[in-house]
């Protein structure tokens, strides 16, 4: 199953777009969650004081656990984030906090290090920008770390178009390279 987390807010959302063009070349159906419909717990003493206790127990069947369960055993994941103040949407940060379960998309070693338990080869990350200033370190660095050295997911791979809302560009232009370089690369004659 792929696992598409989708954190646009806008209907017509240009990362959107690019996710379901990466979409329509994956092999297998893809569950959505839609972040925008998600209302997350407020993280405080007793939610963190329920869950430590919960996680001690080996009690991951309890449904605070449902979206690290799912995204434990999805065999690939796409994320779609539009870039919002050098990252991405706070809902996004709250879902991956969400994720982010000892004894479920991840464990540490008898040496303190983490070892990922994430069935995922591959997670693609989509964004898109207006502008032209999107370091990889920032969003996507954040989640490539999460992705490879948490969970364990082989490979974290970028795919975005920026410079969107440049004076004078065509953003239309813009996406259309980025939809043809995801046919190339994911398309029916490449390797997935």
């Amino acid at each position: 199953m792929i696992l598409f987390v989708n954190a646009c807010v806008r209907e017509q959302s240009r990362t959107r777009r690019l996710a379901d063009n990466l979409l329509s070349f994956l092999d297998g159906s893809a569950e959505e969650v839609r972040l925008a419909e998600i209302t997350f717990p407020k993280v405080d003493e007793a939610f963190l004081n329920r869950r430590e206790e919960l996680i001690w127990q080996g009690r991951f069947d309890d449904p605070m656990f449902r979206y690290a369960r799912q995204f434990a055993e999805a065999s690939r994941i796409v994320i779609a984030a539009p870039y919002w103040d050098l990252s991405f949407p706070a809902s996004l940060k709250q879902y991956l906090e969400q994720v982010s379960v000892p004894g479920i998309t991840f464990a540490y070693t008898e040496d303190g290090t983490p070892k990922g338990l994430c069935h995922a080869d591959r997670l693609y990350y989509v964004t898109t920008a207006g502008g032209l200033y999107v370091p990889d370190t920032f969003g996507f660095g954040y989640v490539k770390a999460l992705a490879e050295d948490l969970f364990g997911i082989g490979r974290a791979e970028l795919i975005r178009a920026a410079g969107l809302d440049l004076d004078g560009a065509d953003p239309e232009e813009l996406l259309w390279e980025s939809i043809r370089e995801i046919y190339g690369k994911y398309g029916p004659q490449s390797e997935k």
